[in-house]
């Protein structure tokens, strides 16, 4: 199984929790490999590539499916819609712009003030090129017109390590990598995609008086397309499984993962969605320009 994240990362742990249930339905291991980088493109790609025999399966957030195919085309050697064949949509957890506690600004709005009095100075961390985070941020920037400046990292984790040291300004990530150090105090939460009720002080876009709302992260199982059939349906029901069982929901719950099972229809219908909901935006933002 081909994590495109960071170790150690909220995902990657949500991702080996599942593969433990996922072995035991498929009476074989189930084993998790790290392939970070180009916001989950390069470890996509590493599956689209693989032999097609059901051996190889990729756990991806939508970045490597929607958002980085959608920004920069060129660098993504595959069409998910075409190479790849959905398994099923596994958890959610929203997108959040967090800055340390002690940062001077307490709002967004003090963030973008801020930005606007110290142009190209204000750095905000996401987990990679084309990443959700990445596209939150440019997003942010269209609705106020500042220009925080997006910084790539090798995942979640690094980011948050950046933030802390003071490298950075802020980060925009899944609030399954920030959900402890929120209610620890160390960091805060300036904005979120979606509401979620035990981070119910920060606010949507839309609360906050903007047009459109951040967007969330999700993840899902993959495989390269042409695997054999037999291996597709019992990987859709392993998968269903993981996803559904209890004990694994509860194990992230605390961590900001909501398990929330899609079939391998509604997956594809989501990638199909998210894509052109992304290409819209940015080919309005370009025209505006």
């Amino acid at each position: 199984m081909v994590v495109p994240l960071a170790p150690g990362d909220a995902a990657d742990i949500s991702s080996r929790a599942m593969a433990e249930v996922m072995a035991a339905r498929l009476g074989v291991p189930v084993i998790a490999v790290n392939r970070p980088g180009a916001g989950g493109a390069a470890g996509a790609a590493a599956v689209v590539n693989a032999k097609k025999d059901g051996q190889t399966i990729l756990f991806a957030q939508n970045s490597a499916l929607t958002f980085r195919p959608a920004i920069d085309p060129q660098a993504v050697p595959y069409d998910p819609q075409k190479d790849l064949v959905p398994l099923g949509i596994s958890s959610r957890t929203p997108s959040v712009l967090a800055v340390r506690a002690d940062a001077p600004y307490k709002t967004l709005a003090d963030l973008i003030e801020h930005a606007r009095k110290n142009p190209d100075k204000v750095y905000i961390g996401h987990p990679g090129a084309g990443s959700v985070g990445e596209f939150c941020i440019r997003l942010i920037n269209t609705l106020t017109g500042v220009n925080l400046i997006p910084v790539p990292h090798t995942g979640a984790a690094p980011a948050v390590t950046a933030l802390r040291g003071g490298h950075i300004d802020g980060v925009v990530l899944a609030l399954g990598a920030l959900g402890a150090q929120i209610k620890a105090g160390t960091l805060r939460g300036l904005a979120t995609s979606n509401k979620v009720a035990e981070y119910a002080d920060i606010p949507t876009l839309k609360e906050l008086g903007h047009k459109e709302e951040l967007f969330g992260v999700w993840f899902s199982f993959l495989a390269p397309a042409g695997i054999p059939e037999d291996a597709r349906k019992a990987l859709i029901a392993a998968v269903e499984e993981a996803v559904k069982a209890p004990a694994v929901a509860a194990r992230l719950a605390p961590i900001g993962i909501l398990q929330s099972y899609g079939s391998p229809g509604q997956q594809a219908a989501e990638i199909h969605g998210e894509f052109h909901r992304i290409s819209d935006i940015l080919a309005k933002a370009r025209g505006a320009k």
